[in-house]
């Protein structure tokens, strides 16, 4: 695993200039959230920086706990979303419960939550409540739908936008049913939506002295994300709609998924120079000379052409071979690589995208790292997602309960935390 100085400094680590706190060192944010969507976007903001308290509701907590995959009773799931926050389990029901939480937001320059529209407005959480309480408050809203519109009451997750987007509707083979995308395109996308907007409005609050709220659905992100569909079918007069095309894009080619003897691979050769070489390299003479391959209009109109050709090449090969014939004239393509091949790749490695993480429970746990690389500072969380309730006495003191309010809470269950193999609670001193 790359150091943090060498993350942070360049690759060799060398002549790190001086440190800087994180960017977002000082903010105070209240994660109350669950599964993804919201759990992701306060670990990247815990991650620059920000003391991030996950809030959860007793006795289970975040529904995300028990989403696989799962060891030791641990939902790795959980782990990575949640790593470096610290942890309270409240009961908001409870007026002592609920007189906690309102404080705690008192003290706090960003709320997320993720929550149907409505729901938190019944708990006395809702944006018009917390704001009156601090006007200064940055109130985030994700969810399905958003918090406007005719479908702003239903119910919705990740699935359900990737469906309505028309993305799904795209990819797949011709005939078949879409496949599901097995990677959570829609919270995760909203959620890296909803850092920038956390960022930008904490940005605004340095002028004007009060926050906002920010309301970000699914369903919108992922519209927002089509850099060809929309404008395809808008621009064509509503007469062109992109639909499945299997294994290649019809609209760039050669650009697509190709099958060797062993495997498979990718190759992006859309850009004319590109082709010419790679045309070079599968075909004759006769092939490589002709022109009408030679433009991207021309490669388009004769793709059941030049198609046959690049896949019987590929074909007589092993990926390594082809990976290797490829790399020495320029053409850029990469193996379709398993997650254990991931993990294995020394890129990954140099770039400390996995992080190792000391757990209480567990021990040792390896998750996926952050994106986030910064000259003078380094954003690598080292400290793991929280026990149910783990931190319970300390965010209490912080908000200046004294010692035997704190107790009293725990003994009525306004306080919980989960019980620990060894008989102790998660929030045990």
């Amino acid at each position: 695993m790359t150091e943090p100085s060498a993350r942070a400094a360049g690759s060799d680590g060398a002549d790190a200039p001086p440190r800087q706190p994180p960017p977002l060192a000082g903010i105070r944010v209240v994660d109350y959230t669950h599964f993804l969507a919201g759990p992701y976007l306060s670990r990247c903001l815990a991650a620059l920086g920000a003391d991030v308290i996950k809030v959860e509701r007793p006795p289970d907590g975040d529904a995300g706990r028990r989403h696989p995959y799962f060891v030791g009773g641990q939902s790795g799931y959980f782990l990575q979303q949640n790593m470096g926050k610290r942890g309270l389990a409240v009961d908001v029901k409870d007026p002592r419960g609920k007189a906690l939480l309102q404080r705690l937001v008192d003290s706090a320059d960003v709320f997320v939550e993720n929550y149907r529209p409505g729901a938190l407005d019944k708990l006395g959480f809702g944006y018009e409540a917390l704001s009156a309480r601090n006007p200064r408050l940055v109130y985030c809203s994700v969810s399905a739908y958003g918090h406007t519109g005719p479908d702003s009451h239903r119910a919705g997750f990740g699935l359900i936008a990737e469906a309505k987007s028309g993305i799904m509707a795209m990819v797949g083979s011709p005939g078949e049913t879409p496949p599901l995308l097995r990677i959570a395109l829609g919270d995760m996308y909203t959620g890296i939506h909803g850092v920038a907007s956390v960022c930008a409005a904490l940005l605004a609050r340095v002028g004007s002295g009060r926050g906002q709220h920010i309301d970000l659905a699914l369903y919108d992100c992922l519209v927002s994300m089509h850099e060809y569909a929309v404008q395809c079918y808008t621009l064509s007069g509503g007469t062109e709609i992109p639909r499945q095309t299997g294994h290649d894009l019809p609209d760039s080619t050669l650009y697509g998924v190709f099958s060797a003897r062993d495997g498979h691979l990718v190759i992006a050769a859309q850009v004319d120079a590109a082709w010419k070489r790679l045309a070079a390299l599968v075909g004759d003479a006769a092939f490589a000379a002709d022109a009408r391959f030679h433009h991207a209009a021309g490669r388009n109109a004769h793709r059941e052409e030049i198609l046959p050709v690049v896949r019987d090449w590929v074909g007589a090969r092993t990926v390594t071979e082809c990976l290797q014939a490829l790399e020495a004239i320029d053409v850029p393509c990469a193996k379709v690589q398993r997650i254990d091949e991931v993990l294995a790749d020394p890129q990954i490695l140099a770039r400390g995208m996995v992080v190792e993480q000391q757990h209480p429970v567990l021990g040792p746990v390896r998750l996926p790292n952050l994106p986030f690389h910064f000259s003078e500072c380094d954003t690598t969380q080292t400290m793991p997602a929280p026990l149910l309730g783990q931190h319970n006495r300390d965010v209490a003191a912080s908000l200046g309960y004294d010692a035997a309010q704190i107790e009293a809470m725990i003994a009525d269950g306004v306080l919980h935390a989960e019980a620990l193999p060894d008989g102790t609670r998660a929030d045990d001193p």
